[in-house]
């Protein structure tokens, strides 16, 4: 498993990713009231973080990005 996440999209996934899974817990909009889709919300977020740490998206293997571009 070659990384192939660059620095800048690793730091955009994290912030979103934290973003994502923080705001249902704090309730920022009324849009978490349903549970699937607070869950729905905190599960995306969760996958953006773990992509971030781990420097690979398996989406980008899928389209053919190898490896971090310069």
């Amino acid at each position: 498993m070659s990384p192939n996440v660059g620095n800048i999209d690793r730091v955009l996934r994290a912030v979103v990713g934290i973003a994502l899974i923080t705001a249902p817990l704090i309730n920022f909009m009324e849009v978490w009231t349903t549970s699937w889709i607070a869950y729905g919300t905190i599960a995306v977020g969760v996958i953006l973080v773990l992509t971030a740490v781990f420097s690979f998206c398996p989406i980008y293997r899928l389209f053919g990005k190898r490896d971090i571009e310069a």
